[in-house]
């Protein structure tokens, strides 16, 4: 029992001021953006690009790439399970960073991964930073937490 409570907690737990909203935001807008374009434009950035990397099957994972997106991006722009819901996030850049970065270093070096990779970099730490800190005063882990608390 004192088991789930910890879990519980973990999960729920957060920052009681205002410093994760402007993260928040920009992980959830740019994750449920990138996950609609995949539906919507799946040449260029659905089946099309996950063909392109090699991935077999290019559909069924540009598709579930996309969904976890939308899903995921949707749950930290509410700030609900946020700790949760950047974890998938997490696998979907560092699966992004092995099948299209790091083959870019190999092939072209420093310079041009740390071009590339700018907005990815800056993604994957503001999803540490989330996992970390959690969602902060506005937002629905902190009303269930406070519930909780009562």
């Amino acid at each position: 029992m004192e088991n789930k409570k910890n879990i519980k907690t973990f999960v729920l737990a957060t920052v009681s001021d205002r410093r994760t909203l402007l993260p928040r935001l920009i992980v959830g807008l740019i994750f449920l953006s990138e996950g609609i374009q995949k539906f919507l434009f799946p040449e260029l950035v659905g089946t099309g690009r996950f063909e392109k990397i090699g991935f077999s099957d290019p559909a069924f994972w540009a598709y579930f790439a996309g969904t976890f997106e939308i899903i995921c991006g949707s749950l930290i722009l509410l700030g609900l399970l946020t700790r949760i819901a950047a974890i998938p996030l997490f696998i979907i850049m560092m699966t992004a960073f092995i099948t299209t970065k790091w083959p870019l270093l190999m092939d072209k070096g420093f310079w041009v991964l740390a071009h590339e990779y700018r907005t990815d970099f800056a993604m994957t730490l503001l999803l540490i930073y989330l996992f970390i800190y959690g969602s902060g005063k506005w937002s629905i882990d902190m009303k269930i937490n406070k519930s909780f608390k009562k």
